[in-house]
Formats: structure tokens, C-alpha cells, sequence
């Protein structure tokens, strides 16, 4: 953990980061910035952020630096988001996996699981190419691994929203009402 956040401790829940967290191809980039613009807050997607940082695309540096390399890049990244001003953050589908990444999440973040069918997310998934982690696999049977170890960690989030099959708008609300709930069941206010 870092000094930052162990000097300060755990933020207000009504003040926190709200973080999208969950599989490739569920939404959480395209329903991540209607959130944000809904809650007037800034957004940020982890994945265009570690791009910038690197100056690469996500698929160059899987080939060129190999995903553990990609991994500690997206932990340094998810650390600067997260200790800075209060946003909209949509994950990489594997940030969460990361320990330090998961610590920083539960102090300063409210995070929210988007959960869709495999089978939704699969369709979705093949429209293109730029997924690493699905080059020369099939979608559905990535998915499913992928699932089978990151579910139980995505089931750690405050709140669960299932987003399948629903137009983008749905989405949102969905995730409004489930933050709306949670930040009552806090004992705060939900604050733009």
C-alpha cells in the first residue's frame, strides 16, 4: 500500500472513485464515460492510459514486452488514477487481479462489478482484433478461463450491476441505482 493512502486511510465513500470493474467486451469503457458525464466527473479508461504512458498500444506491448511487463505498467498506472482527484475509472479486465491494485480499489474506490453472459460477451469480443489475450483462441473458451479466475475477485466489488444484453443507457441506470443504494447503505449521499 502506499504511504499516501496509509497516512490518510480510507476515503469517504461518497467521495471515492468510482471504479467499472469486470471481463473484456462488457462495456466498461463505453458506459464508463456516460457515467461519468451523467455524474459530472472526469473519466478515465486504465487501458488508454497505460497506452499513453508506455507510448504503445496495449497489443505492442503484450508482443513486445510480454503481459507481466504490460501487468506492472497497469499496476503503476492504476496507482496514479486512484491516488488522484475523484473520477470515473474503467479497469482493465485483469487490474483487479493485482494485490496492491485490489487494496488501493477497496481504500479508494467504490468498485463496480459490470457482469455479463459469456456468451453476450464473446459475440462482442470478436467485432475486433486487439485483444491480446484472445489472438488464436476461441473467445467463449478465454472467457470462460478468464472467468473461472477472475469471478471470485470481481465478486469482491461493493456493487453488482448485470449488464447483458441492454442498450448502453441501461447500463447506466443500473449502475446510478446500485451506487445510489450502496452510498445509503453507507450512510452517504451520492455526490457528482
Amino acid at each position: 500500500m502506499s504511504e499516501a493512502v496509509a497516512e490518510t486511510g480510507p476515503i469517504p465513500v461518497h467521495q471515492r472513485t468510482i471504479a467499472l470493474v469486470g471481463l473484456m467486451g462488457v462495456g466498461k469503457s463505453t458506459v464508463g464515460r456516460r457515467l461519468a458525464k451523467r455524474l459530472n466527473l472526469p473519466f478515465a479508461d486504465g487501458d488508454i492510459e497505460i497506452e499513453a504512458a508506455a507510448a504503445m498500444t496495449v497489443s505492442d506491448i503484450f508482443a513486445r514486452l510480454g503481459e507481466s511487463e504490460f501487468r506492472a505498467g497497469e499496476a503503476r498506472v492504476m496507482r496514479r488514477l486512484l491516488e488522484g482527484p475523484r473520477m470515473v475509472l474503467a479497469t482493465g479486465g485483469g487490474a483487479i487481479l493485482n494485490p496492491d491494485t485490489r487494496a488501493l480499489l477497496k481504500d479508494r474506490a467504490v468498485t463496480v462489478w459490470m457482469r455479463a453472459d459469456l456468451e453476450t460477451v464473446a459475440q462482442r469480443v470478436q467485432r475486433r482484433d486487439t485483444r491480446p489475450l484472445l489472438r488464436g483462441r476461441d473467445p467463449l473458451t478465454a472467457l470462460k478461463a478468464m472467468a473461472d479466475v477472475r469471478y471470485p475477485v470481481y465478486a469482491t466489488a461493493d456493487v453488482t450491476v448485470d449488464v447483458a444484453g441492454g442498450a448502453h443507457a441501461q447500463a447506466v441506470e443500473g449502475i446510478l441505482n446500485a451506487l445510489k443504494a450502496h452510498f445509503a447503505a453507507e450512510g452517504s449521499e451520492m455526490k457528482a
